[in-house]
């Protein structure tokens, strides 16, 4: 396998997976999904970033959607099989998967396209796709504290970020618990912050992060979506704080695990004790 060279400058590249997620960027770069590991703990974070795996992840309903709707990915390929057990079948899967196309089931085939012809017939998400650039790799380095960062983004547009997601809701309250248990507030702050560094011409004060949800069950409904101020300035102060642990941690080279010390842990707050 040909060795994966990261960028060395601050910009925007087209990297494939491989070299997104690969040891040479992986390993000298802070991710959003750093910052939220970070933040946990430290410890799990640095090991994971000295011990980075192949990208093994597969490439489900969610990711073919999200090809289709993008227009960037792998060609996706219908095998006429619903099941994949005969030497035939698992022979033309095999040769699919070798030239980097993804095999998919006529069931699977038929709901990533009518997953992106509802985004195509939603009143607003398809004009976020345009005028911009799918799958787009920022590099830039944190003004503050110096620390090299990277993302992922969906769709670069000319003054702000699109971001696409599957989901079993995309009902308002089921995403705003999303929002938050996922981390998508800090995401957001972290990809506006290379969004702002990267921005040669200043002129773009405040630039746009909105997401485009989508239900992976029929009727594949679309809800579009933007953070608030103070959701935003939440994940930004976090990416912050991420930010410089991540400086201090690596001038120490020191990374804090949980505790040291014996905890008091008490039963959770619902449990009635008074009862025993």
């Amino acid at each position: 396998m040909t060795a994966v060279v990261a960028p060395a400058e601050p910009g925007v590249y087209e990297l494939t997976d491989d070299e997104y997620f690969g040891p040479a960027l992986a390993s000298t770069t802070l991710s959003s999904t750093g910052v939220r590991e970070l933040l946990a703990c430290p410890a799990k974070f640095r090991y994971r970033q000295q011990h980075v795996q192949p990208d093994t992840r597969a490439f489900d309903v969610g990711h073919a959607a999200h090809q289709l709707v993008l227009g960037a990915g792998p060609e996706l390929v219908r095998i006429e099989a619903d099941k994949w057990l005969s030497n035939a079948v698992k022979a033309e899967v095999a040769a699919v998967r070798e030239r980097g196309a993804v095999p998919l089931r006529p069931s699977d085939w038929d709901t990533v396209h009518a997953m992106a012809a509802a985004v195509q017939e939603h009143r607003l998400a398809p004009r976020l796709f345009v005028q911009g650039a799918p799958e787009r790799t920022l590099i830039w380095r944190d003004e503050t504290t110096g620390v090299p960062c990277r993302a992922k983004v969906d769709y670069l547009g000319d003054d702000g970020i699109v971001d696409y997601k599957t989901t079993d809701s995309a009902s308002p309250e089921s995403l705003r618990k999303s929002v938050y248990n996922f981390g998508y507030y800090i995401q957001a702050a972290f990809y506006l912050r290379g969004f702002r560094r990267l921005d040669a011409t200043g002129q773009r004060r405040a630039p746009y992060f909105v997401f485009v949800a989508q239900e992976k069950d029929p009727p594949y409904l679309v809800t579009v979506f933007q953070l608030t101020d103070e959701a935003l300035a939440y994940g930004d102060r976090k990416c912050a704080e991420a930010l410089e642990k991540y400086r201090d941690c690596v001038a120490a080279d020191v990374w804090p695990g949980y505790s040291t010390g014996i905890e008091d842990i008490a039963l959770p707050a619902w449990v009635r004790t008074e009862e025993w």
